[in-house]
């Protein structure tokens, strides 16, 4: 005879399942993280370890962007700019690509099991509440998600976390994770790469753009937040 959950029992394996990955996810940045991004930040090494690891060397660093991706207190740009400087612009942009958008799908995943309460591993109350408009169906919303994920300098780690708490359907959450990560990935593969040629006013012109787009970006970010923000508070009765 099948044995069916109560629902005291299904929070309480819900509750360790959180536990389990908060504990995991700590383990990895301290252990695996910190090292990473240590060896990532060692360009020529980097190369080399490459070179000597053959066709493993380039599933492993997909791997290890799929991990910054999940573990969002890992940062990526290190990483992105490593895989263009051992792999070249094209071969670097396509498998950090790879490991970006399966992090994302996995993260969308996750957070669509577990909730919010996952989120908050990684990421405060405040800077979800910011996001809050996010969480209404509309076409508007829709939008708005591809332009601030797609601009370079905007949270991706936590935008890719709170994608999770929407009702985004799939098809359209792997379209914004893939297209939307491309510019971003580029310019920094683009630097990696001009730095692994030693064309280094090229590496100086694409790390300089990249820069002001991600000014940019994160200054659109905070308007379209703000923004919200204020029309939130309008919107509240006594606000």
């Amino acid at each position: 005879m099948k044995r069916t959950l109560t629902e005291k029992q299904k929070k309480t394996l819900s509750l360790a399942a959180v536990v389990i990955f908060i504990l995991l996810s700590l383990a990895l940045a301290w252990f695996v993280g910190r090292p990473l991004i240590r060896f990532a930040r060692q360009p020529e090494q980097f190369r080399a370890w490459v070179e000597g690891h053959g066709l493993w060397a380039p599933l492993a660093y997909a791997a290890m962007v799929f991990l910054q991706v999940v573990v969002a207190v890992i940062p990526g740009e290190p990483l992105e700019i490593a895989g263009g400087y051992a792999f070249g612009a094209w071969q670097g942009t396509a498998l950090c690509l790879a490991g970006a958008v399966l992090g994302s799908v996995a993260v969308f995943a996750l957070v669509r099991r577990w909730g919010r309460g996952l989120v908050e591993v990684f990421f405060p109350a405040d800077k979800l509440e910011k996001l809050h408009f996010l969480l209404r169906t509309s076409p508007k919303r829709t939008a708005i998600l591809w332009l601030i994920f797609t601009v370079p300098g905007t949270p991706k780690d936590l935008l890719c976390y709170f994608a999770g708490l929407t009702d985004l359907p799939w098809r359209t959450w792997l379209l914004i994770a893939t297209v939307g990560r491309l510019p971003s990935i580029v310019t920094s593969t683009v630097g990696g790469s001009a730095l692994g040629e030693q064309n280094y006013r090229a590496a100086v012109i694409a790390f300089a753009i990249a820069l002001a787009v991600a000014g940019v970006g994160y200054l659109i970010y905070r308007a379209v937040c703000r923004r919200h923000e204020q029309n939130g508070h309008k919107e509240t009765p006594g606000g």
